[in-house]
């Protein structure tokens, strides 16, 4: 191995919230590199917009976040983790607060509302739908302000082992072309998620699963990718990008209507429009196939006209720039990809099966979402973790896994071979395969389907030289891993949904975990 340009203490790869927020930390114990592949602000905290979820009013409690995380998550969230995330979210809030992230305020009291599946009002915001971009911006500035050394435009491309540990990260300088290895002690991936993989999504175009690649080449441990949250309402309207329609908007009470104005949700669950994410979601696809439409309506023109456009500035500009009023109109919505509930499996202190390789935010898995994330828990998760990240690494002696994960099923990814000679795919030939096959309704057939000719695109991609083939690669890597342990779980649960086998099943209580071999 060549000799590091440079060795730090703390290397972390991502400038979403995550990758700010651990930076800001590790700084008081030492020096820090912050790389990201674009620039600071692309990432998908910018586009939150729901907000933090944290029992912080005196009518609510730690206890009631987490029994309401618990039954939103089908069964398989880690409790010990659900614990530490309701309890420590309270002073989290309050770093947030201390950086000057400005949370909206009535009486000078931090608003909340609610969310679905959230027993009580407890979602904080910040410039109503804004709140990812608040965030953004405050870390960023502070990020600036410290100092911090950052490269930007600088693509990870490969986790530097030494005797089964981190010694450093090699990187790709997009623009230039140019390979540099940078030493550490720690290494951080906080890349976010992977919802390119797919052909309508609400993620920006660097979320390709750029952590999780990096992370299962160098041999970390990828457990849960099964599970991919579906948002159910996207902005749809030909032409127009997909674009969230915070579920903030049924909170306050938006109701989902059909083709014919009528609402619908009712007649799929007790709970309507308030259930969690997979439900709505499934519930609007088979609303759409039973009216023969490609989508079904939000409409919150009953509700007054100055709790929608100040609550929801953002989502009330994006519509009135499609000229569509919402104050006097319905919007168009459908199910996009939204989350990836799955990821590199951490303890819960942010360690993966690597020393010295950390993760955090939506490319890790701590076990705190199970089958499918409650809104808003995820913010809330960066910085509980992040916290926690920063804290482990202050510590010399080794640690056992803080939660028990030992009730999965271990596997490798199994050698495929296909029929015919695979050619190169183009970005959006993943997209509309996985979006068909490994979607919000998955069966054995299509699963196969997708499996084989994914394993004959990872074998014919090689090794990449620019950015968008290195994307390409993770973002098949990605999908090979979510395909994979679709196919092994044979059972619905949460948010993956297998038509051949609807039902959830005791004997599927535990995890999966896939390992290079």
């Amino acid at each position: 191995m060549k000799q590091p340009k440079r060795t730090y203490d703390y290397v972390i790869v991502g400038s979403g919230i995550a990758g700010l927020y651990s930076a800001l930390l590790a700084r008081e114990h030492g020096s820090v590199l912050l790389v990201t592949k674009g620039s600071i602000e692309d990432c998908n905290t910018r586009l939150a917009q729901g907000g933090i979820a944290a029992a912080i009013s005196v009518n609510d409690s730690p206890t009631l976040h987490y029994e309401d995380t618990i039954a939103a998550s089908a069964g398989l969230c880690r409790e010990e983790a659900v614990r530490i995330l309701t309890q420590e979210a309270q002073a989290r809030i309050a770093d947030l607060v201390r950086f000057g992230v400005p949370f909206d305020t009535i009486n000078g009291e931090i608003a909340l509302t609610r969310e679905a599946a959230h027993s009580m009002p407890r979602i904080l915001h910040a410039g109503g739908d804004a709140t990812g971009a608040q965030i953004e911006t405050t870390l960023s500035r502070q990020i600036r302000q410290a100092q911090i050394p950052l490269l930007e435009y600088c693509l990870a491309t490969r986790i530097l082992l030494e005797e089964g540990a981190v010694c450093g990260l090699e990187t790709l300088e997009t623009q230039s072309g140019v390979i540099q290895q940078f030493g550490c002690r720690f290494l951080i991936l906080a890349t976010g998620g992977a919802g390119q993989m797919f052909k309508l999504t609400t993620n920006p175009q660097v979320a390709t699963g750029d952590g999780i690649a990096l992370a299962y080449r160098a041999g970390a441990d990828i457990v849960d990718m099964e599970f991919f949250q579906f948002h159910p309402t996207a902005f749809h309207m030909p032409g127009a990008e997909t674009f969230l329609i915070s579920e903030a908007m049924r909170g306050e009470g938006g109701i989902l209507r059909n083709a014919s104005g009528e609402a619908f949700m009712s007649s799929y669950t007790p709970q309507a429009e308030l259930a969690p994410r997979d439900i709505v979601a499934r519930s609007i696809v088979c609303e759409m196939q039973r009216c023969g439409t490609d989508h079904v309506y939000l409409d919150v023109t009953h509700l007054l006209s100055q709790v929608v456009a100040t609550r929801f500035p953002q989502i009330y500009r994006y519509c009135l720039e499609h000229k569509l009023d919402i104050l006097k109109e319905m919007i168009p919505v459908s199910p996009a990809a939204h989350y990836m509930i799955g990821g590199i499996r951490v303890n819960a202190c942010g360690e993966t099966s690597i020393p010295g390789l950390f993760a955090a935010g939506e490319t890790a898995c701590t076990g705190v979402h199970g089958a499918n994330r409650l809104a808003s828990n995820s913010l809330l998760e960066v910085l509980v973790f992040g916290k926690r990240i920063i804290q482990r690494s202050l510590k010399s002696s080794s640690s056992d896994l803080a939660f028990d994960w030992n009730d999965g099923l271990h596997a490798a990814m199994p050698h495929r071979s296909s029929a015919t000679a695979a050619e190169l795919p183009r970005l959006s030939d993943l997209q509309q395969l996985l979006w068909d096959n490994v979607g919000i309704v998955r069966n054995a057939d299509g699963l196969m389907h997708a499996a084989t000719i994914l394993a004959g695109w990872q074998e014919c991609l090689g090794k990449p030289q620019k950015q968008l083939s290195w994307e390409l690669l993770n973002l098949v890597t990605a999908g090979r891993l979510m395909t994979e342990a679709a196919i092994m779980r044979l059972e619905s649960r949460g948010a993956h949904y297998r038509s051949d086998y609807p039902k959830t099943e005791p004997a599927w209580h535990r995890h999966i975990v896939i390992r290079k071999e």
